[in-house]
């Protein structure tokens, strides 16, 4: 795995342009390849803004309609509730772009085709994810963007908890420290089998977590010193966020 680099902006606006620019620098160059790009979006105020700016930006290379797009983590409530990731990324990126519907992959709700069976759907899209795989149970993402709690999560990694070392790809958490409570989450093995993993973090509340992250803590205490791109390793901070990196 790789070594971890850090770019840090002034703010996090700032931090959100840079990374809209480079995914699609990204994305239109494995386009002109000819592969299929995956990406793996994260949830958050920072991945709001990400998105947005994804959706403001000069995207000529890229044919929407030809990437695949998965997810972290959800919360697992009902289809319309405003905690779910994948509203949030409809609302600021996908449904303003011309993405194909069968190429995002969208972890199931609650109430849907499992009900509330978390643990089926979990293992429903554990299923997608092996099915997309050319080798092994998961894809080979091409980016993997992850925010960091400030207790150090990741996803919905939690410290202490179980589902780190779980060696399904996707699977189901109740009792989440953070509310809701029932979710699920990618696992440690597919959240390190992406070429490069982006991380993005704002705020000084962040600063410890990214901190120790960086630097190397146990991921059961800190998840997110755990995943790492096989490729590449980046971390994108504001200055808040990055202020206890010595």
């Amino acid at each position: 795995m790789t070594e971890s680099e850090v770019l840090q902006f002034a703010t996090a606006d700032e931090l959100a342009e840079e990374v809209a620019g480079r995914l699609v620098a990204r994305l239109a160059d494995l386009q002109s390849s000819g592969t299929v790009p995956s990406v793996v979006l994260t949830g958050g105020g920072i991945a709001a803004k990400i998105h947005r700016a994804v959706a403001d930006a000069d995207a000529e290379g890229v044919d929407w309609s030809r990437v695949e797009v998965w997810w972290g983590d959800e919360r697992f409530v009902s289809e319309d509730d405003p905690q779910r990731n994948a509203g949030e990324a409809a609302a600021t990126l996908l449904d303003r772009l011309p993405f194909d519907p069968t190429r995002v992959h969208v972890m199931p709700a609650a109430g849907g085709k499992y009900g509330d069976d978390v643990d089926a759907a979990a293992e429903a899209y554990a299923h997608e994810l092996r099915e997309a795989a050319l080798e092994g149970d998961t894809p080979r993402f091409d980016v993997l963007m992850l925010g960091i709690g400030e207790d150090g999560h990741c996803a919905s990694l939690f410290p202490g908890r179980p589902e780190i070392d779980d060696e399904r790809p996707a699977v189901a958490v109740r009792d989440s420290p953070k509310p809701p409570p029932t979710r699920i989450t990618l696992t440690g093995r597919p959240l390190s089998r992406a070429s490069e993993v982006w991380w993005v973090a704002s705020g000084a509340g962040k600063a410890d977590a990214v901190s120790r992250a960086v630097h190397g803590a146990d991921p059961h205490e800190v998840p997110a010193a755990g995943p790492k791109g096989v490729d590449k390793t980046l971390w994108f901070l504001d200055d808040a966020a990055a202020s206890r990196l010595g």
